[in-house]
């Protein structure tokens, strides 16, 4: 009787002492997710107070000027647009399709193990990389030149892989039931990957997308590299056309000496957020309008 009071006291020491040990830990990571967005407070509070007095309907519809008071951002504005617009069409596509080869229909085999052993390795590549590898194919072998066109594959290569994997890891979230299920009914191979499998991939498949994209938006290293104007007076018409895009501009921006530039950065970046905030609010519509398809 003795021994069994022993182990039981024992038991409760142990188990508070694992309890206080799991609140420290607690503590210790809702430490660091306040830290992080206490940091992510103080950036946004400061860029919108540097920022909102030079945000105004000329700021949006001028061009980049020397002179702070005449500076917009309507080239940079219009050639992200156009930029982003063609890498989502090359991107989804292929990213897609990609990963339903690798996941439905490649055989398991060494030369399959290659390839998503290097799709994974791109998508840590720093983007410099792809903007001189951009730089070599597209601008002088493909002689696209410095075009909307160039900017746009070169950020093809640069989230494909992040949209293959992310595509990948949602297709094989389908329970493989729904697979056999459909087989059951006499469907072929196709259009069960048509019917059953990516309408139901599909909510996680937009994420992963939509991040990717978001990624692009923010990358200047590729663009300086194919594009490298920061002083454009005119607008993209035309894939062929020459371009810059946001994130150059406001790194222009800052470089520059006056302070006033620094509010006109801060500007930038305010629009910047505010188009990210857009497709992300546009991904949350349609992964829910399809997440409630698949349900039904």
């Amino acid at each position: 009787m003795n021994k069994i009071t022993i182990k039981q006291s024992q038991f409760n020491s142990n188990l508070e002492r694992r309890k206080r040990f799991g609140q420290i830990i607690y503590f210790l990571l809702l430490s660091c997710v306040l830290i992080g967005i206490a940091g992510l407070l103080v950036l946004l509070i400061r860029i919108l107070f540097d920022g909102v007095d030079w945000l105004n309907w000329h700021f949006i519809t001028n061009f980049p000027s020397r002179h702070p008071e005449l500076a917009g951002m309507k080239s940079a504005i219009f050639g992200t647009i156009w930029t982003i617009a063609l890498t989502g069409v090359f991107t989804v596509p292929i990213g897609i399709g990609a990963a339903v080869y690798l996941e439905e229909y490649s055989p398991k085999n060494w030369f399959t193990q290659i390839i998503e052993i290097n799709i994974s390795n791109l998508a840590g590549v720093p983007s410099i990389v792809y903007g001189l590898l951009g730089l070599a194919l597209f601008v002088q072998w493909m002689s696209i030149g410095r075009a909307v066109l160039a900017g746009a594959l070169t950020l093809t290569l640069l989230v494909l892989p992040i949209v293959i994997l992310a595509s990948r890891e949602a297709i094989k979230a389908v329970p493989d039931s729904y697979r056999q299920a459909s087989y059951a009914l006499g469907a072929t191979k196709w259009e069960t990957q048509k019917s059953v499998v990516l309408p139901s991939a599909m909510p996680s498949i937009l994420t992963g997308v939509i991040l990717a994209l978001s990624r692009a938006i923010g990358e200047a290293a590729p663009i300086i590299a194919i594009s490298a104007l920061v002083y454009l007076t005119f607008i993209p018409t035309n894939p062929l056309s020459r371009f810059t895009v946001m994130p150059i501009q406001i790194f222009n921006w800052v470089s520059r000496p006056q302070d006033e530039f620094r509010g006109l950065a801060a500007a930038g970046i305010i629009i910047l957020l505010l188009i990210l905030l857009g497709m992300n609010s546009i991904a949350i519509y349609l992964r829910n309008r399809y997440q409630k398809q698949s349900e039904e």
